[in-house]
C-alpha cells in the first residue's frame, strides 16, 4: 500500500472513532422525511447511525478510487492475434499443417518449457503480467477478396492486435493491404513473392526468405551440380500456376536462366484449380527439356506427378519451388512416386544434426500430431514466436508499440529451428534479411537436405531414375 492510500485509511479510522452529532445531519434527515422514505422523524440514535454509515461509505469510495488510480490500466488476460489462411478445400492439408505449427508455438508461449526459444522459459507474456496469447483463425479458401474480407472482420469484430497470413501470395497481398490501411502489424511466414516487399508498406513484416533468394539458390545449386557431377543442364521448362506466386517465380527463373545462358524451351502457366493437366504435360514432353522447374500448390502438384507417370515422362530432374511439393499430402498421396523430386525448402528435419533444438521441437510436434514438421509448419511456428516476442518486448498491445518492437527484433540463429542466420527486419521493406534456403530431395518417401553440400545429410541422386526403379 502506498503512502497516499495509507493516509486515506487513517482518515477513515479517525472518522469512525469520532462521535457523530445529530445536528450536523439534520438536513439529511429532513431530505429523507420529505421524500417519504420514513414514516416519521428519526430518533437521535437513528440519526447517528445514518451519519456514521454515510461517512464510512464516502471514505471507502475515496479509498477505492485512489487505489485504482495508483494501479493504473490493467493488463489484458488474453492477447488475440488473427490468422488468415487456407483451412479447407484443395489446400486443406496445407492449412492443417500451418495450424498445427502455430498451435505448438502457442503451447510453448503460454506454458513453461526448458527450451532456448523466445518466451519458452516464461508462462505467457511476462511483460503483460502473464497474459496468454490466442489465435483467432479465418479461412480464405484461396480467394484474395475473401482473404481481405476476413482480415477486415478480424480487425473489426475480434479485437486482434496483429495479423498473420496468408500462405498464397495473392491473398497475402490483399489481406496485408487491409492491415496497412488499419495501421496494424501483419506478419507473413510463408508467402514468397518478391512483389510483397516492393509496396512501401509500413506494417508488413516477412520472416521467410522470398523467391528472389530461393531462385538464386536453385541456380547456384545447378552450377554446383555441374561442378561436382559433370552434369550440365542445357534446357529448362517452366511450369507454374498463374496467380501472383507462380508468375513471380517464373519471371525470376527466366531472368536467372538467361543470365546463366540456359535456354527456356517451354513456358507453361496454368490454373491451380484445374482437374486435367494432360495438355500441359504433353507440351513439357514435346520441349525435351533437361530440367522442369515447378511452382505449384498441393492438388495440382500431385496431379502433375500422376500425369507424368501416366504418360511415362521423366526428365533429368524436377526442381520445385516448395509449396505443393512439400505439402504433407504430396508424399502421403504419391508414396514412392514422390521419390527423387527436388525442391527448394526453408526447413528440413535432418538439419537437427547441426541444430539439436530442431529435433526437440519436432519431437514435440510428433507427439502432438503424429507426424514430422514441414517447411510450412516450421515457418509458421517460428513466425508466431517472433510476433509474440515482439508483443512481449513492447509490453503493450498498441499497434505502434508492437511495430517498433518488430523493427528492433534481433534473434540469433541458435534460438531458431530454421536454417537462417537469425531474424532482423529491413526497416524499409519489412523483410527478414537473415533468411535463406536449402535444397531437399525425396528419398525413400522422406525429405532430406542435399544442398548446400556442407549441411547435406544425404547424397544427391542425379539424374532421376526411370519410373519404378
Amino acid at each position: 500500500m502506498n503512502n497516499r492510500n495509507r493516509s486515506t485509511v487513517n482518515r477513515v479510522k479517525n472518522t469512525l472513532s469520532r462521535p457523530a452529532r445529530a445536528t450536523n445531519c439534520t438536513p439529511l434527515r429532513r431530505i429523507v422525511a420529505r421524500h417519504g422514505l420514513v414514516a416519521q422523524p428519526s430518533k437521535p440514535a437513528r440519526v447517528r447511525t445514518t451519519c456514521l454509515r454515510l461517512a464510512v461509505t464516502l471514505a471507502l469510495s475515496a479509498l477505492l478510487l485512489l487505489t485504482a488510480c495508483s494501479i493504473g490500466p490493467t493488463s489484458p488476460r488474453i492477447v488475440r492475434v488473427g490468422a488468415v489462411y487456407p483451412l479447407g478445400g484443395s489446400l486443406a492439408a496445407t492449412g492443417t499443417d500451418i495450424r498445427q505449427g502455430a498451435n505448438l508455438a502457442l503451447e510453448i508461449i503460454n506454458n513453461h518449457y526448458e527450451l532456448d526459444l523466445p518466451l519458452a522459459a516464461d508462462t505467457g507474456l511476462s511483460n503483460l503480467k502473464g497474459a496468454k496469447l490466442e489465435i483467432v483463425w479465418a479461412d480464405h479458401g484461396g480467394d484474395p477478396a475473401r482473404g481481405a474480407a476476413q482480415a477486415e472482420r478480424l480487425l473489426q469484430e475480434e479485437d486482434v492486435v496483429a495479423l498473420l497470413g496468408s500462405y498464397n501470395s495473392s491473398v497475402t497481398a490483399q489481406a496485408s493491404q487491409v492491415a496497412e490501411a488499419a495501421g496494424v502489424p501483419f506478419v507473413n511466414a510463408t508467402s514468397t513473392s518478391p512483389l510483397l516487399i516492393d509496396r512501401g508498406f509500413r506494417w508488413f513484416f516477412r520472416t521467410t526468405a522470398d523467391d528472389t533468394i530461393f531462385v538464386r539458390d536453385c541456380f547456384d545449386f545447378l552450377a554446383d551440380v555441374e561442378d561436382r557431377y559433370g552434369e550440365s543442364i542445357d534446357s529448362i521448362a517452366l511450369v507454374y500456376e498463374n496467380s501472383l506466386f507462380g508468375t513471380s517465380v517464373s519471371r525470376l527463373e527466366m531472368e536467372h536462366a538467361q543470365a546463366a545462358g540456359i535456354p527456356v524451351v517451354a513456358d507453361i502457366p496454368y490454373s491451380a484449380q484445374t482437374t486435367d493437366v494432360t495438355d500441359e504435360v504433353r507440351r513439357v514432353m514435346d520441349s525435351r527439356a533437361d530440367l522442369v522447374m515447378h511452382a505449384s500448390y498441393s492438388k495440382d502438384a500431385i496431379l502433375f506427378m500422376q500425369t507424368y507417370k501416366e504418360l511415362g515422362y521423366r526428365p533429368k530432374a524436377i526442381l520445385a519451388m516448395d509449396a505443393g511439393f512439400i505439402s504433407p499430402a504430396f508424399v502421403e498421396t504419391l508414396g514412392a512416386d514422390a521419390n527423387y523430386i527436388l525442391s527448394r525448402e526453408a526447413w528440413a528435419r535432418d538439419l537437427g544434426e547441426s541444430r539439436p533444438m530442431l529435433w526437440q521441437i519436432n519431437a514435440l510436434y510428433q507427439q502432438k500430431y503424429g507426424t514430422d514438421m514441414t517447411g510450412n509448419s516450421a515457418r509458421v511456428f517460428t513466425a508466431v514466436l517472433i510476433l509474440a516476442d515482439a508483443i512481449n518486448r513492447a509490453g503493450s498491445t498498441e499497434p505502434e508499440a508492437i511495430r517498433e518492437a518488430l523493427l528492433a527484433t534481433d534473434i540469433p540463429p541458435e534460438r531458431l529451428i530454421m536454417p537462417w542466420d537469425g531474424v532482423r527486419f529491413d526497416p524499409a521493406t519489412g523483410q527478414n534479411v537473415l533468411a535463406q534456403g536449402i535444397i531437399v530431395q525425396v528419398q525413400e518417401e522422406k525429405y532430406y537436405t542435399v544442398w548446400p553440400w556442407e549441411v547435406a545429410s544425404h547424397d544427391l541422386i542425379w539424374p532421376m531414375p526411370d519410373w519404378g526403379r
